[in-house]
C-alpha cells in the first residue's frame, strides 16, 4: 500500500499502536452511543456518464476497485480515456489522489459526466441471459455505530486500506463508487423495486464479466417515502466494501470534528440487496503468500495436518470442495498438497476462547490462528498476505510466479456469516467475496452537488 498524505481524523491517527479489531471496533463505533437513527436509504442526484461524450459504458465501467491488479488496472486505462479507474485508482497511471479529483471536477465541465437534475434512488440489476444474478436499490445510506445494531460489520478492517480510501475520497469530494449490503426484505422496497425494473432500463450494456448491466432511475418523493417507512426497522449486513464503510465513518468523524455539523458526509453511497429476493453469492477468497516456500509451507503443515498430494488441479479442487471442514489447499510448486484433519490439541491451543465455538470452526479462523499464527508464523498486516478473490488456479499461478505459496479454501456458509454477525462477532478480514457486486461507475455521488 502506497504512503498516503492524509492522516485519520483525530481519535483514529495513532495507527501504531492498534491492530485490526481495536481499529475496527474505532472506526466502526461499537463502543460509541447509540444514535437511535434506523436504517436509511436516501435520494441522491446521481452522477452518471454521458456515453455521447465519455464513449461505451462497457468501456467506462469497471469491477469494484479491490478486484483490480496492475494488470488490469494497465488494461483499463489502454481501454478508453474515460475509464473510471482514472477516478478509482488513479496512482495506476502514475497521478496522484488530488489530479483524479480535478479530473472528476474537468470531466463533469466537459460534460462526459452529467449530474441528475433530482434526487433519486436507483435501481440496479445483473443479468446473465434471461436470469436475474443481481436486483438491488442504491442510495445514500445513512452512517450507523455498529453499536446501533442496524448496519452490521461482519469483518476487521486495517488503517492501511481505510487511510488510501479516506485521501481519494478528500480529494474527490465524492463517493466513487457503492457499497454492497443485503437485509432480509420481502416488504413494500421489495416491491418497488421489481415494479421499477419491469419498465424500460435507464441505461443498459453487455459487459466482459459476461453480465447485461441495467439501471433505472425513480424520483418519485412518495415512493422515496414509502422505501423510508419500509426500511426503517431492519438490520443491514455489509457485504462488500468494509474499508469503504469505515472510510464513510472516518470523513464523518473528520468533518464533525471540524464543526461542520450535519451533511452529506453523514451518507455514503451503497446498494441495498433484499436477500430473501436475490440471495447473493458467496466465494472463497484465497491467500497467497509470497514470502513462504512451497516445500517449507507443507512439511510445517504436516505437523498439525493430514497432507493428501496431487498432481491434477481439477482432482485436488474437487477433493477440496468434499472434504470434511476445516481443509485447505497449498499450491505455488509442482504438486499441490490438500490439508484435513488438523490436530484437536494443536486446534485447541490455537485458537481464542473469547470466541463462539461456531466462530473457532470457521475456515478462515482455522486458517489465520493455527496456520498463519502457530505454524507458518505470518505477521497479520495488509503486506504479508496477497488475496485472490474467486479464481483458484489464478492464485496458484501468482505463487508459482512469486515463489511464494497460495492457500485456496472454500467459501465460507452464508448462514455461518449472518450468525457470527448476529452475535456481536466478525469473521476473519477477507474471509468473504459476496456477490455479484455493483460495477463502478454506472452512478456517482458528489459531496458538494
Amino acid at each position: 500500500m502506497p504512503r498516503m498524505d492524509d492522516d485519520l481524523p483525530s481519535g483514529l491517527d495513532d495507527l501504531d499502536g492498534l491492530g485490526p479489531e481495536e481499529f475496527s471496533a474505532r472506526v466502526f463505533g461499537t463502543s460509541g452511543p447509540r444514535t437511535g437513527g434506523g436504517l436509511e436509504l436516501t435520494p441522491f442526484r446521481g452522477v452518471r456518464f454521458v456515453p455521447e461524450v465519455a464513449g461505451d459504458l462497457a468501456s467506462v465501467t469497471m469491477p469494484p476497485y479491490d478486484l483490480i491488479d496492475d494488470a488490469a488496472a494497465m488494461r483499463l486505462l489502454a481501454g478508453g480515456g474515460h475509464n473510471i479507474v482514472r477516478l478509482n485508482l488513479p496512482r495506476a497511471a502514475g497521478e496522484s489522489y488530488d489530479a483524479a479529483g480535478r479530473r472528476l471536477r474537468r470531466w463533469l465541465d466537459e460534460g462526459a459526466l452529467t449530474i441528475d437534475a433530482d434526487p433519486a434512488l436507483y435501481v440496479y440489476e445483473a443479468a446473465r441471459g434471461g436470469t436475474v444474478r443481481q436486483r438491488g436499490l442504491i442510495g445514500a445510506l445513512g452512517l450507523r455505530a455498529e453499536s446501533d445494531g442496524v448496519v452490521l460489520p461482519h469483518e476487521n478492517v486495517f488503517p492501511g486500506p481505510v487511510r488510501d480510501r479516506l485521501a481519494l475520497m478528500t480529494a474527490a469530494n465524492a463517493n466513487l463508487e457503492p457499497i454492497f449490503l443485503v437485509y432480509e426484505g420481502g416488504g413494500d422496497a421489495a416491491r418497488i423495486v421489481d415494479g421499477a425494473a419491469a419498465e424500460a432500463p435507464l441505461v443498459e450494456f453487455d459487459a466482459d464479466d459476461g453480465l447485461t448491466h441495467r439501471l433505472w432511475r425513480i424520483d418519485d418523493p412518495a415512493v422515496h417515502a414509502r422505501v423510508a417507512a419500509d426500511l426503517r426497522g431492519r438490520q443491514a449486513l455489509i457485504a462488500d466494501g468494509h474499508h469503504r464503510y469505515a472510510t464513510y465513518r472516518a470523513l464523518q468523524a473528520r468533518r464533525h470534528g471540524a464543526g461542520d455539523g450535519p451533511g452529506p458526509w453523514d451518507a455514503g453511497l451503497a446498494m441495498l440487496v433484499d436477500s430473501t429476493r436475490y440471495p447473493p453469492d458467496l466465494d472463497a477468497i484465497h491467500r497467497v503468500l509470497p514470502g513462504l516456500r512451497p516445500g517449507d509451507a507443507v512439511e510445517r503443515a504436516r505437523k498439525v495436518f493430514r497432507v493428501t498430494d496431487f498432481q491434477d488441479e481439477t482432482a485436488a479442487l474437487e477433493a477440496l470442495a468434499g472434504a470434511p471442514r476445516p481443509a485447505f489447499l497449498l499450491g505455488g510448486g509442482d504438486t499441490l498438497h490438500l490439508l484435513t484433519d488438523p490436530d484437536p490439541d494443536a486446534l485447541s491451543r490455537s485458537m481464542p476462547s473469547e470466541h463462539s465455538a461456531r466462530w473457532r470452526e470457521l475456515d478462515t479462523a482455522v486458517l489465520d490462528h493455527l496456520l498463519m499464527g502457530n505454524v507458518w508464523d505470518v505477521p497479520e498486516n495488509e503486506n504479508a498476505i496477497d488475496i485472490v478473490h474467486h479464481d483458484a488456479s489464478a492464485a496458484i499461478a501468482r505463487a508459482r510466479r512469486t515463489g511464494g505459496t497460495a492457500v485456496v479454501l472454500n467459501p465460507l456458509r452464508v448462514e455461518d456469516v449472518l450468525a457470527v454477525a448476529g452475535e456481536g462477532e466478525r469473521v476473519p478480514r477477507k474471509s468473504t467475496s459476496f456477490g455479484p457486486k455493483p460495477r463502478t461507475g454506472l452512478v456517482l455521488r458528489l459531496l458538494d452537488p
